[in-house]
Protein backbone atom coordinates (compact mmCIF):
# COMPACT_ATOMS: atom_id res chain seq x y z
CA UNK A 1 0.00 0.00 0.00
CA UNK A 2 0.85 3.47 -0.72
CA UNK A 3 1.89 5.62 1.96
CA UNK A 4 -1.01 7.69 1.46
CA UNK A 5 -3.25 5.47 1.24
CA UNK A 6 -2.38 4.31 4.43
CA UNK A 7 -2.68 8.03 6.02
CA UNK A 8 -6.35 8.20 4.62
CA UNK A 9 -7.57 4.62 6.12
CA UNK A 10 -5.75 5.86 9.53
CA UNK A 11 -7.81 8.95 9.23
CA UNK A 12 -11.22 7.44 8.40
CA UNK A 13 -11.02 4.91 11.49
CA UNK A 14 -9.53 7.65 13.55
CA UNK A 15 -13.08 9.48 12.93
CA UNK A 16 -15.40 6.52 12.78
CA UNK A 17 -13.82 6.30 16.70
CA UNK A 18 -14.47 9.44 17.25
CA UNK A 19 -17.99 9.63 16.48
CA UNK A 20 -18.95 6.09 17.65
CA UNK A 21 -18.03 7.67 20.97
CA UNK A 22 -19.66 10.61 20.55
CA UNK A 23 -22.92 8.69 19.99
CA UNK A 24 -21.97 6.77 22.72
CA UNK A 25 -22.22 9.20 24.97
CA UNK A 26 -24.89 11.40 23.87
CA UNK A 27 -27.25 7.75 23.89
CA UNK A 28 -26.09 7.10 27.43
CA UNK A 29 -26.45 10.96 29.02
CA UNK A 30 -29.92 11.08 27.38
CA UNK A 31 -30.74 7.69 28.93
CA UNK A 32 -29.65 8.99 32.22
CA UNK A 33 -31.47 12.21 32.20
CA UNK A 34 -34.68 10.60 31.09
CA UNK A 35 -37.52 11.19 33.59
CA UNK A 36 -40.70 9.63 33.37
CA UNK A 37 -43.63 11.23 34.71
CA UNK A 38 -46.32 9.33 36.83
CA UNK A 39 -49.50 10.02 38.88
CA UNK A 40 -48.75 8.90 42.68
CA UNK A 41 -51.42 5.95 42.39
CA UNK A 42 -48.78 4.73 39.73
CA UNK A 43 -46.44 4.99 41.71
CA UNK A 44 -47.25 3.28 43.99
CA UNK A 45 -48.25 0.26 41.91
CA UNK A 46 -45.18 0.18 40.22
CA UNK A 47 -42.93 -1.95 43.02
CA UNK A 48 -39.55 -2.33 41.87
CA UNK A 49 -39.15 -0.38 39.11
CA UNK A 50 -39.88 2.99 41.22
CA UNK A 51 -36.82 2.71 42.74
CA UNK A 52 -34.72 2.62 39.92
CA UNK A 53 -36.10 5.48 37.49
CA UNK A 54 -35.82 9.17 37.25
CA UNK A 55 -39.33 10.30 38.01
CA UNK A 56 -41.77 13.47 38.13
CA UNK A 57 -44.38 13.16 39.97
CA UNK A 58 -47.24 16.19 39.95
CA UNK A 59 -50.02 16.73 42.86
CA UNK A 60 -51.33 19.52 44.98
CA UNK A 61 -49.31 20.54 47.95
CA UNK A 62 -51.43 19.32 51.75
CA UNK A 63 -51.81 22.18 53.81
CA UNK A 64 -49.55 22.11 56.86
CA UNK A 65 -47.47 19.75 55.37
CA UNK A 66 -44.69 21.75 54.77
CA UNK A 67 -41.46 22.28 56.72
CA UNK A 68 -38.83 24.36 55.03
CA UNK A 69 -34.86 24.12 56.16
CA UNK A 70 -33.07 26.95 53.87
CA UNK A 71 -32.86 25.32 50.51
CA UNK A 72 -34.65 22.29 51.52
CA UNK A 73 -38.17 21.44 52.09
CA UNK A 74 -40.70 18.44 53.45
CA UNK A 75 -44.14 18.41 52.41
CA UNK A 76 -46.74 15.80 51.11
CA UNK A 77 -48.00 15.65 47.79
CA UNK A 78 -52.05 14.69 47.37
CA UNK A 79 -53.77 13.35 44.06
CA UNK A 80 -57.68 12.31 44.46
CA UNK A 81 -56.90 9.85 47.60
CA UNK A 82 -53.31 9.12 47.36
CA UNK A 83 -50.50 10.90 49.54
CA UNK A 84 -46.94 10.62 48.97
CA UNK A 85 -44.07 12.57 51.35
CA UNK A 86 -41.61 14.63 49.47
CA UNK A 87 -38.25 15.33 50.59
CA UNK A 88 -36.82 18.00 48.30
CA UNK A 89 -32.74 19.13 48.28
CA UNK A 90 -32.55 20.90 45.42
CA UNK A 91 -30.28 23.25 45.36
CA UNK A 92 -32.43 26.20 44.72
CA UNK A 93 -34.80 27.09 47.40
CA UNK A 94 -38.82 26.29 46.49
CA UNK A 95 -40.11 28.80 44.48
CA UNK A 96 -42.02 31.66 45.34
CA UNK A 97 -45.54 29.51 44.38
CA UNK A 98 -44.90 27.03 46.37
CA UNK A 99 -47.85 27.11 49.70
CA UNK A 100 -50.36 24.89 50.86
CA UNK A 101 -52.58 23.58 47.98
CA UNK A 102 -50.52 24.93 45.16
CA UNK A 103 -50.02 22.47 42.26
CA UNK A 104 -46.22 20.91 42.74
CA UNK A 105 -43.91 18.79 40.02
CA UNK A 106 -41.75 17.21 42.11
CA UNK A 107 -38.52 15.56 39.91
CA UNK A 108 -36.16 13.02 41.77
CA UNK A 109 -36.25 9.21 42.78
CA UNK A 110 -38.91 7.05 45.02
CA UNK A 111 -37.02 5.76 48.02
CA UNK A 112 -37.29 2.47 49.30
CA UNK A 113 -38.16 4.18 52.36
CA UNK A 114 -41.68 5.67 50.87
CA UNK A 115 -40.13 8.64 50.46
CA UNK A 116 -39.84 10.93 47.21
CA UNK A 117 -36.52 12.31 46.96
CA UNK A 118 -36.74 15.58 44.97
CA UNK A 119 -34.15 17.28 43.40
CA UNK A 120 -36.28 19.74 41.26
CA UNK A 121 -39.20 21.41 42.22
CA UNK A 122 -42.03 23.38 40.37
CA UNK A 123 -45.33 24.94 41.53
CA UNK A 124 -47.57 27.16 40.62
CA UNK A 125 -50.29 29.06 42.00
CA UNK A 126 -53.62 28.26 40.11
CA UNK A 127 -55.53 31.51 41.25
CA UNK A 128 -52.41 33.36 39.96
CA UNK A 129 -53.41 32.28 36.34
CA UNK A 130 -57.25 31.39 36.55
CA UNK A 131 -59.61 33.99 34.30
CA UNK A 132 -60.82 36.39 36.08
CA UNK A 133 -64.67 36.20 37.71
CA UNK A 134 -67.55 38.51 36.09
CA UNK A 135 -67.51 41.85 37.76
CA UNK A 136 -63.84 41.37 38.98
CA UNK A 137 -61.35 43.68 37.91
CA UNK A 138 -58.34 41.69 35.58
CA UNK A 139 -55.06 41.80 37.28
CA UNK A 140 -51.81 41.94 35.84
CA UNK A 141 -51.31 38.37 35.73
CA UNK A 142 -54.52 37.50 34.56
CA UNK A 143 -54.54 40.33 31.97
CA UNK A 144 -51.18 38.97 30.59
CA UNK A 145 -52.11 35.58 30.82
CA UNK A 146 -55.06 36.09 28.64
CA UNK A 147 -52.30 38.25 26.28
CA UNK A 148 -50.73 35.18 25.71
CA UNK A 149 -53.51 33.02 25.09
CA UNK A 150 -53.82 31.72 28.66
CA UNK A 151 -50.59 29.82 28.90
Amino acid sequence: MKNGNKQTVRIVVAVVVILGAISYLAVTGVEANKSYYVTIQELQSMGGKAYTRNLRVAGSVAPGSIVRDGSHASFVLVELDRKLTVSYTGEEPPPDTFKDNSQALAIGTYGRDGVFHATGLQAKCASKYAPAQPGQQKTAGTAQSTAMGGQ
